[in-house]
């Protein structure tokens, strides 16, 4: 089943341990995904979509979910 609850970069933040202004930064240089959904022009993310991103990303240390 997939996980379809949108994050946004406050979420995001909170899952890989950094601040959200760090997230905004990685989106800025190209680093995030392409947001899944964008509304009031704020970009959101499927946690499915995170989730595979941060076991991908460069620097992924084998860093488990909790």
């Amino acid at each position: 089943m997939s996980d379809r609850q949108l994050w946004s970069y406050k979420e995001i933040a909170a899952h890989i341990r950094v601040q959200p202004d760090t997230v905004r930064s990685y989106r800025k240089h190209g680093l995030l995904p392409v947001p899944d959904h964008v509304e009031g022009g704020k970009p959101y993310w499927y946690a499915d979509t995170i989730r595979t991103w941060v076991a991908r990303r460069p620097g992924n240390r084998s860093r488990r979910e909790e």
